[in-house]
């Protein structure tokens, strides 16, 4: 019987700590929705030399890489956390937009799903799907997104996305043994 209680007292705070899972309103999908469709308009264009890119964020607000050989053998690899280095990951700030090497190339997240998430915030997973980066007419899925988004003053931002692999994903329709 002391075992039982013991256990039943040990376990009670992590109970009482849990956050009530946030409940979205049609708004916020659609918010939520936008935020992740001007991540690519953004993101291509350099707009305000990167830093349209990097408000989509919240102050404190990372980009991880799980999709580049390193990143995905690391299992994930901090590439920006903060407004300065996101504009720069976008290449604007101290880059300038010059060099590149997305410049032509769209970025489309599609087959977005939203999920509440704890109090003031929401998870989200999409696809990336690049057109024109194997050159004119190309159309690639790169992987895709899992994002964190915060609820703010400002609206919903990305508190944390991560770009990972296809193969992350299990994609029983992957057959081709060159794609990431």
């Amino acid at each position: 019987m002391r075992k039982w209680i013991w256990l039943a007292l040990a376990l009670a705070p992590a109970y009482a700590q849990e956050k009530k899972a946030t409940t979205l309103t049609a708004l916020d999908y659609i918010e939520i929705q936008q935020l992740v469709n001007k991540y690519g308009q953004d993101i291509d264009t350099c707009t305000n030399n990167g830093y349209d890119y990097a408000d989509l964020y919240t102050t404190d607000g990372v980009f991880i890489d799980k999709y580049s050989d390193d990143g995905f053998k690391k299992g994930g690899v901090q590439r920006a956390k903060g407004r300065d280095e996101l504009a720069a990951a976008s290449w604007g700030g101290s880059k300038g937009c010059k060099g590149m090497p997305w410049n032509g190339w769209t970025h489309l997240m599609g087959d977005i799903v939203i999920t509440p998430a704890a109090e003031g915030t929401a998870t989200g997973r999409c696809y990336l799907i690049m057109l024109g980066e194997r050159g004119p007419g190309s159309v690639d899925r790169d992987g895709g997104y899992e994002d964190i988004y915060v609820k703010t003053a400002k609206g919903w931002r990305i508190k944390s996305r991560t770009h990972v692999r296809t193969k992350e994903w299990s994609n029983p329709l992957l057959q081709s043994a060159d794609r990431k």
